[in-house]
């Protein structure tokens, strides 16, 4: 019999993980970490209630080492599903570092010292950047690149990094892609954020649901002794959904109009959403944890109808027409400081510019569909379509041939080079010097940097976005930051002391 510790049980994805634990026969209980006063903590009391002896509530949250330290004693596992997402990250970014950042590293140094807890940490497939159709593609290993001004995304690759140069020996990382819920059409519909995802970005979809089941499956067969250090542990992994669920932006949000019976092109105008800076792609390697624990049951188009039958009350708003939607549900949101015309009538360039460009290119968006462009995801969505990046090493060779040529190589490819100048061939997290090319040194483990696809920068220490000024050295990062940006373009992108945005 095993106890595990759930973080973010409340959540979307956390709470149906909690309802499969309990479905595991050799749980004895799992220990929950609830924020107070949180709306969906409900649902935790109330499963509690029905399981007398198999739920343990603890309140805190993972901003307190203390917290952390009563919720996961006596526990053989932690799940670390706790995050603050948009639009709340945008809002409170406050909060967001506490959770997201803060959050990871306090967990960090309380398994440090509980070494016999296995942690499993969700993160997130934004790290990655701005995809385009054309080129939709990403894996484990490529360039990291976080939104400009995205607080969540930020933090994530803070906690990421801190948890990667840790010495917790059992943990995995599980970048999760886009994940659809059954609350996803009723959530955020009064936040600009609902204009943040670009017409034609490619998106990979995974289910609430699904996610649930991997982690789950992921705990029996770590039960079982099924899961090592070559196949499992101390690795990263990606989340998706599959082909099936591969889609763009736009066929999205026509996915969720077709629940109304409406089109979506009648309340949406092609001026309203941005057209960079967000994140999004499909997984080369997203096949291999469903190789491994086959969890998909849902695709993105079979998961509308569940929508549907959760929300029978969509039905109504059938009845209503596209204009009264557009201008009630949609339009309204245009005041919020989240949403793009909010920043053009406040005259934020600095955010007007990170999400279109720039102000004129903002001003010249097509104001009908006739004249915008949108691809059909058929076209993409194939495996035969990805274009492998030139990473200085052979990223399908296993850990055990890296060698001291593919660390200077790599390192080079990132405008900086390799410091230490001994390396025994696949020791790849034992911490080893480089200098990026700022000629700023900085230690980090073979696996994080030819792995992970970290690479140390401002970002990781301040609030400065300037991947225009990085990629002109940084070969590996320019691959796709060019994508969406020109070559032109020399922005730095920085928060103030009170996190206002700002451009230079």
């Amino acid at each position: 019999m095993v106890k595990v510790a759930l973080f973010g049980s409340s959540g979307h994805m956390g709470f149906p993980l909690l309802e499969s634990f309990l479905k595991i026969e050799e749980v004895e209980c799992v220990n929950v970490l609830l924020e107070k006063n949180y709306k969906r903590n409900k649902l935790v009391k109330r499963l509690a209630k029905a399981n007398p002896g198999r739920i343990n509530i603890y309140y805190g949250n993972v901003s307190s080492k203390d917290d952390i330290l009563k919720t996961v004693l006596g526990c053989s596992y932690l799940f670390n599903l706790a995050g603050v997402i948009p639009p709340r990250s945008d809002k409170h970014p406050n909060d967001s570092y506490l959770a997201n950042e803060l959050g990871v590293k306090n967990i960090i140094s309380v398994l440090e010292e509980h070494k016999d807890i296995k942690l499993i940490d969700i993160t997130t497939m934004a790290l990655y950047g701005h995809h385009t159709i054309q080129k939709p593609f990403q894996r484990v290993g490529d360039p990291l690149f976080p939104g400009i001004f995205d607080f969540y995304t930020t933090h994530k690759l803070r906690g990421e990094f801190a948890l990667l140069e840790s010495d917790i020996p059992y943990f995995t990382i599980i970048r999760q892609t886009a994940m659809i819920y059954l609350d996803m059409l009723t959530s955020n519909m009064n936040d600009g954020i609902m204009f943040h995802t670009p017409f034609n970005m490619p998106l990979e979809w995974s289910t609430a649901e699904d996610s649930a089941r991997l982690l789950s499956t992921i705990l029996k067969e770590d039960i079982l002794g099924h899961l090592t250090y070559d196949n499992f542990w101390r690795k990263i992994f990606n989340l998706g959904g599959g082909i099936e669920s591969r889609v763009t932006g736009f066929e999205t949000l026509q996915g969720g109009f077709n629940l109304l019976k409406k089109d979506a092109k009648k309340i949406y105008e092609p001026w309203y959403s941005i057209s960079r800076n967000f994140h999004g792609g499909y997984f080369v390697d997203g096949d291999i944890l469903e190789e491994m624990f086959h969890y998909r049951k849902d695709n993105i188009n079979e998961y509308w109808n569940k929508v549907l039958k959760a929300h029978p009350e969509l039905k109504m708003a059938r009845l209503a027409s596209h204009s009264i939607i557009k201008n009630f549900s949609i339009k309204s949101s245009f005041e919020d400081e989240n949403a793009p015309t909010y920043w053009y009538k406040h005259h934020d360039e600095a955010r007007i510019i990170a999400y279109f460009g720039s102000v004129k290119e903002y001003e010249n968006l097509p104001r009908k569909w006739e004249e915008f462009t949108l691809y059909n995801s058929d076209e993409y969505k194939d495996i035969s379509n990805y274009q492998k990046l030139d990473y200085g090493f052979d990223i399908d060779k296993d850990d055990k041939d890296i060698t001291l040529e593919d660390l200077r190589n790599v390192a080079l490819m990132h405008g900086g080079k390799l410091i230490t100048e001994s390396f025994k061939k696949g020791d790849v997290f034992t911490k080893v010097e480089w200098e990026n090319s700022d000629q700023e040194r900085f230690f980090a483990r073979p696996f994080t940097v030819l792995r992970g696809g970290h690479w140390y920068h401002h970002l990781y220490d301040e609030y400065v976005w300037d991947f225009d000024r990085l990629a002109k050295k940084d070969k590996i990062m320019a691959q796709l930051w060019y994508d969406t940006h020109e070559k032109d373009e020399d922005h730095t992108y920085y928060l103030d002391e009170n996190l206002e945005a700002h451009i230079k």
